[in-house]
């Protein structure tokens, strides 16, 4: 049952509306409703069939120009071509295949968050049920401990706190109430009389109705907003795809020019035909697609060793041509973990970082921080040395504990055993404990309160515990609160708040006797102590990498569910934008999609949002261009991590859900990883861009060859298996070498490149040309050279173009290099190194090793015709280094 203001109905309105009464469900209601409503499980839509993820593999521009060349091949009967070329396509084709495969589990990790059993009134008996088996109108009983296993309008509340930081992204645990709340359109996480499916009851009990299940949950809305989002092709995939038409049409062009002056030349029609399709070879970088994907899983192995793992192959590159990184706030730019930060005191202001040790603290200090750990309902165990500890209970109050624990005080209760309490509730906004007092201790400032044998604890709202105090401990002494005093308490209050801090007062009693009446006798005539500020504070590396991110041109944007005050304090403390005025979920409502464009351009902090919000944001910043990338933990942010260019995940405190929908997950949960990985992306999109360079200045100049041989009379310069082989071997390892080039210096220091640009910039296709015309000239006259047209079965000039161009390719892969030391130097790169002297020994094996000469039809050289092929590959590089020279 769907209704989006469940919140704004009273419990006996509820109750009406889902035809119900507490005393639970009739054995009829609920069969007929199980008919209406189905199980209370996340449907889970059938995936894309893995037959038609294998068919599009094959589907790709670069695949069909190479299909359709193993095809023509066949015909001719090019057998070793026609396997050679097919063996390219079915190992590209299984690559692409497993990685979509293994991208498909987003779903099935939504529906891990199920609840095995739970407690429900039905007739009047209370029973445990399996989750799936709950419909709307069921009366359920909510305890410490227990996940929200359905939507629910709460009708009792006793004490009840949920903690809602996976949907909401809200660190703290939420105080729930009952009362109806009359703004039809609040955010999730201001519905404080509602409790939602996957949510976490941190204290206190309740009794709920549930008003929605499976897919009609919160939960469930997240659930139809995953599966919605369509798989979008990253950057890269574009611009290849983009590269591989214009290949095509070139390809096709350069064949059929060929072919037609074949014919006018009184070739047979065969033998052009033959030629055309060599020539068509000549274009396509056969191994463009082997090097992408090996260049790829080498960097997502590279940054695995910086605590980046890579999920989906492609976000590799991705990540270099990110714009904008929209981030979480809990949990991804804060510790998720409500922390102690700030002691005011009426005389002093203490920073509760700088507390290490027990000696040096004001007998206040101390006092007031056993206070917080004694009036409390939460326990903590800690590890080796102190160090890392685990909380039991709220979240705020394990704050409290621990700001104790770590300034090395004893504030335990068996020294101070707990004999009656004032429980906590919304209307009082405070709680109350009482204590009987040791007959000795080594705390000093038991001192003050000689003479008693109970003390009463005090904490809360500050509002609420100046209304019922009489005094201030100032000086180590109570004196009169006055009204001036008051005044000072509510503006430190209110400048803490600002700052988006949750700020709890202290305060205590002196006590003769046990009361009997706790309600009636602990909460007046306290003396107010001080104030403890808490927050989820950044993480330690974050601020330093957004500032690298701003330095490298890429804007940080804060998208959360918590507290408007609360999300710009922190981008103001971490410097995200010089604007950090929040806009809220509520505003974004108003806004048109056109309205949101140009919000995203100026705002940098959104707050209070919902999934869908996060989801408009996203998109918009996308039609306005930009590269994004999405970092998030919780399962609100799912449907957004999907939805960006790049969804990063949190390792740690990450849902598998979250994790599933990602592209990369963060295995340290450090945003300052994000900035490596960018990096990491940006060398390896620089590599690519190497290796394209290299391949098609290679193939241009293949192709030259081809169209000018017929000139000098020489009808076919080269096969096309000799062209399979240099396209795929020569071409392929030492682009594989380029593609493994380190970073250069200034490669943080640039602005992202636009989504929009193509492979090859201006000077990129001004090297393809010169390069691609050197080694043609280069090699059509090396073989020119050598052509006896008096002896037609002496082919020691076909293997000399053969030779030559294979030597000049490696010539230009060592000049273009990264720009980190001598060309020569292979500390930054060894693979290189071992790739050049594979390429070197092949290139020797297919012209010295029989077997191989009679494959490829070629005849083996003299050492000084060697020499002449290798002397005109440093021609190259020569020709490479100059060309840098001249540009800077």
């Amino acid at each position: 049952m769907e209704n989006q203001t469940w919140h704004t109905l009273s419990p006996e309105e509820t109750l009406e509306k889902l035809q119900t009464t507490t005393s639970g469900l009739s054995a009829e209601d609920i069969a007929a409703r199980r008919e209406k409503y189905g199980p209370n499980e996340l449907e889970e839509k059938a995936g894309k069939n893995p037959l038609i993820m294998l068919w599009e593999q094959f589907t790709q521009t670069m695949v069909l120009i190479l299909l359709a060349a193993a095809l023509i091949s066949g015909f001719l009967g090019k057998e070793i071509e026609t396997i050679a070329i097919l063996a390219i396509v079915v190992l590209f084709a299984v690559l692409g295949f497993v990685q979509e495969f293994r991208a498909e589990k987003a779903m099935a990790a939504l529906k891990k968050m199920s609840v095995p059993t739970v407690r429900v009134r039905r007739a009047g008996q209370v029973q445990e049920i399996a989750a799936p088996e709950l419909v709307p109108g069921d009366i359920l009983l909510l305890e410490a401990g227990n996940i929200v296993p359905a939507d629910l309008r709460l009708l009792e509340s006793a004490n009840l706190r949920v903690q809602e930081a996976a949907l909401t992204g809200e660190a703290e645990a939420v105080e729930k109430i009952t009362e109806a709340l009359n703004i039809p359109d609040l955010p999730l996480g201001d519905r404080k009389n509602m409790a939602y499916l996957g949510t976490n009851v941190t204290y206190g009990r309740g009794i709920g109705i549930v008003t929605g299940t499976g897919m009609n949950t919160e939960l469930g809305k997240i659930a139809t907003m995953l599966q919605e989002v369509k798989n979008q092709e990253t950057p890269l995939q574009k611009r290849l795809d983009r590269l591989g038409k214009m290949l095509a049409l070139i390809g096709a062009g350069a064949a059929s020019l060929m072919m037609g002056i074949g014919v006018l030349l009184g070739e047979s029609l065969e033998e052009m035909f033959l030629t055309a399709i060599s020539l068509a070879v000549a274009v396509v970088p056969e191994g463009l697609p082997a090097v992408v994907t090996i260049t790829l899983a080498i960097g997502a192995k590279r940054m695995l060793k910086r605590n980046a793992l890579i999920r989906k192959l492609p976000a590799v590159e991705t990540l270099g041509s990110v714009t904008v990184i929209c981030s979480d706030k809990t949990g991804t730019l804060t510790e998720n973990r409500m922390t102690a930060t700030t002691l005011k005191l009426p005389d002093q202001h203490v920073e509760l970082e700088e507390l290490k040790e027990k000696n040096g603290h004001s007998e206040t200090v101390k006092m007031a921080l056993c206070i917080g750990a004694w009036c409390n309902d939460a326990s903590i165990t800690f590890g080796p040395e102190n160090e890392e500890f685990t909380i039991i209970g709220d979240p705020t109050e394990g704050a409290l504990l621990v700001a104790a624990a770590r300034a090395g005080l004893q504030c335990h209760l068996d020294t101070l055993p707990r004999v009656s309490e004032y429980p906590f509730d919304s209307e009082r906004k405070r709680m109350s404990t009482v204590h009987r007092l040791p007959d000795n201790t080594t705390e000093t400032f038991f001192e003050f309160w000689r003479g008693k044998d109970f003390m009463s604890f005090t904490k809360g709202a500050v509002d609420s515990l100046l209304q019922i105090s009489s005094h201030i401990w100032v000086n180590e002494k109570p004196e009169q609160l006055t009204q001036t005093w008051q005044e000072e308490i509510q503006q430190a209050n209110e400048a803490l708040a600002s700052e988006g801090v949750r700020v709890l007062g202290l305060a205590y009693k002196t006590l003769s006797a046990l009361p009997e009446k706790p309600e009636d006798e602990l909460e007046q005539d306290l003396i107010f102590v001080g104030m403890i500020g808490m927050t989820d504070p950044p993480r330690t590396a974050v601020k330093p990498a957004i500032a690298e991110c701003r330095n490298a041109g890429i804007r940080p944007i804060m998208i959360t569910g918590d507290h408007p005050l609360t999300a710009s304090a922190i981008a103001r403390e971490l410097g995200i934008s010089e604007n950090v005025n929040a806009v809220t979920g509520e505003t974004l409502l108003k806004l048109t999609d056109e309205e949101l464009r140009e919000t995203v351009k100026e705002i940098s902090v959104f707050a209070r949002v919902s999934p869908e919000d996060k989801l408009r944001i996203i998109a918009a910043l996308q039609q306005n261009g930009e590269v994004v990338a999405m970092t998030g933990d919780g399962v609100n942010d799912a449907p957004a991590l999907k939805k960006a260019n790049i969804g990063v995940a949190m390792g740690i405190t990450g849902t598998d859900v979250a994790k599933e929908a990602s592209d990369m997950v963060l295995m340290d949960d450090n945003f300052a990883t994000i900035v490596a990985a960018v990096e990491e992306g940006r060398v390896i999109y620089d590599n690519l861009i190497r290796f394209i360079k290299f391949s098609l200045g290679g193939n241009l100049g293949k192709v030259l060859v081809m169209l000018a041989a017929p000139l000098l009379g020489i009808h076919i310069a080269l096969k096309p298996l000799q062209l399979l082989w240099l396209n795929l071997l020569t071409d392929g390892l030492m682009g594989l070498g380029l593609g493994t080039e380190p970073s250069e210096k200034l490669t943080m220091e640039k602005p992202p490149r636009h989504p929009e640009q193509p492979v090859l910039t201006g000077p990129d296709l001004r090297y393809v040309l010169w390069s691609g015309l050197l080694i043609g000239i280069i090699s059509l006259v090396t073989g020119y050279w050598y052509y006896n047209p008096a002896n037609p079965d002496d082919h020691t000039w076909q293997t000399m173009i053969f030779a030559t161009i294979g030597f000049t390719q490696i010539g230009n892969a060592f000049g273009l290099r990264a720009h980190v030391s001598s060309p020569f130097t292979f500390k930054t790169n060894p693979l290189f190194l071992i790739l050049t002297f594979i390429t070197v020994g092949l290139q020797l094996l297919a012209i010295y090793f029989p077997p191989l000469q009679k494959i490829f039809g070629l005849v083996p050289l003299s050492i000084q015709q060697l020499g002449i092929s290798f002397g005109l590959g440093i021609v190259l590089f020569v020709a490479n280094r100059l060309e840098k020279m001249l540009r800077k």
